[in-house]
C-alpha cells in the first residue's frame, strides 16, 4: 500500500542545515528537503540540473555572473555545468529535485 509523505513532519525531522532528506524517489530523480541558512560553498554539477523550491523563508541563489532571490513558493532550475552558491540570510526551507547520481557539493 502506497502512503502519504507529509512534508511538515519531514521538515520537523531536519536538525541540521545543508544536510538535504531524501522523502521519495521517482523516475531516477531523488525528492529531496533541506533547511539553508549561511552560505554553501561554489559548486557545480557537470552532468546533472537540479531544481529548488522554496517552501518557507527565502534565499539567494548567486552565479558567477549575478544572482537571483528566491522566495516562498518561488522556484528555479540550475542547469548542469552552472557554478553556483545558494546563500540564505535566514532559515529556510526548500524542496528540491535532482537526479540519483548527483553529489551534494558537484564534481
Amino acid at each position: 500500500m502506497l502512503e502519504k509523505i507529509n512534508l511538515e513532519q519531514k521538515i520537523s525531522q531536519i536538525t541540521n542545515y545543508w544536510e538535504p532528506m531524501i522523502i521519495a524517489e521517482l523516475n531516477g530523480q531523488y525528492v529531496k528537503i533541506a533547511k539553508f541558512f549561511g552560505e554553501f560553498i561554489w559548486h557545480h554539477h557537470q552532468f546533472e540540473d537540479e531544481m529548488f523550491y522554496v517552501l518557507e523563508g527565502e534565499f539567494e541563489m548567486q552565479f558567477t555572473d549575478g544572482s537571483v532571490l528566491l522566495r516562498k513558493n518561488d522556484m528555479i532550475v540550475v542547469p548542469a555545468g552552472t557554478e553556483h552558491r545558494p546563500v540564505a540570510h535566514k532559515p529556510t526551507t526548500v524542496l528540491l529535485f535532482e537526479p540519483i547520481t548527483t553529489v551534494k557539493t558537484g564534481d
